[in-house]
């Protein structure tokens, strides 16, 4: 009951402003503050930082650099060869599957449309995936929260789609229709081997911004409204498989849409942990 008072009060809140303020103050430089943030966050959470590329988490600047930690190399080897699909990130597997027509399923009972996903790019973007497939991946507060690619690709197009920030956690899915159509995001188009694929960035409550390689904090922004974002030069658009692509400056959830055909996932649970570099499903080779 205290959980779905907790929803229902989401609607109410001042999403945007919330996430602004947490945005500044975990950016805050003064020692005795971020150590003290930083210190209570690891009693909470207790995020591994064993892999950590500086496992010290009172050296970094503030709390958000401590958040969006790099890892040391060679801490997320990429499972199989390049015809292997793998997670781009720490996290557990919300939803994955098929695309049945248009429909993505959110949770039991829920599901939303490619169309309201892609926003104002449906028309040229939501036929490449009908009848397609798609992996939903959340972040928890104690993950590594950089995102990378799941495969090779070209970077087609990138837009910033404006909403709500609702929280993504497994209750939001099941309470909160449309939720990752409602809540703000980026979308990101490549084409590669995988034909063309979908990474989606989406916001929640307390992500103080959302940020790629190419553009750097694209949220929050104002006004929010629907934008292309601009295209990085030609030869800065190809990313490897494993290759970061962008971060979360606090948790959220990434979806991840391929065409019919395109590739074959894997049988994963929901609720299952998922690791960067994890064999996500492998390239069809019987694909178009």
């Amino acid at each position: 009951m205290l959980a779905r008072l907790n929803i229902l009060l989401q609607y109410v809140l001042p999403h945007h402003a919330i996430s602004r303020f947490t945005g500044w103050v975990t950016r805050i430089r003064w020692r005795p503050f971020k150590d003290a943030f930083t210190s209570i966050f690891i009693a909470l959470y207790r995020p591994d930082l064993s892999d950590a590329a500086e496992p010290d988490p009172h050296a970094y600047e503030h709390f958000n650099a401590f958040f969006t930690r790099a890892l040391k190399p060679g801490a997320r080897p990429l499972e199989g060869d390049a015809s292997t699909l793998v997670s781009p990130v720490d996290g557990a597997m919300s939803q994955s599957g098929g695309i049945d027509r248009n429909l993505i399923l959110q949770a039991k009972g829920w599901n939303y449309t490619l169309e309201a996903l892609l926003a104002g790019a449906a028309d040229r973007w939501a036929p490449h995936f009908l009848h397609g497939s798609f992996a939903t991946i959340y972040l928890a507060p104690w993950n590594y929260h950089r995102i990378h690619m799941p495969a090779d690709g070209r970077l087609r197009e990138a837009w910033y789609v404006p909403g709500r920030l609702f929280s993504v956690s497994a209750l939001a899915a099941r309470e909160v229709p449309d939720l990752f159509a409602r809540n703000e995001r980026i979308v990101l188009l490549f084409d590669g081997a995988a034909g063309s694929f979908a990474l989606i960035l989406v916001g929640a409550l307390n992500v103080g911004s959302m940020a790629t390689v190419w553009h750097g904090d694209v949220t929050p922004r104002r006004p929010r409204v629907a934008m292309m974002l601009p295209p990085p030069p030609e030869e800065q658009r190809f990313l490897a498989r494993g290759e970061e692509v962008g971060r979360f400056n606090m948790g959220s959830t990434v979806i991840l849409l391929f065409g019919p055909g395109a590739v074959e996932l894997e049988d994963i649970a929901p609720g299952a942990t998922m690791r960067l570099g994890q064999r996500l499903g492998r390239l069809s080779a019987s694909r178009p």
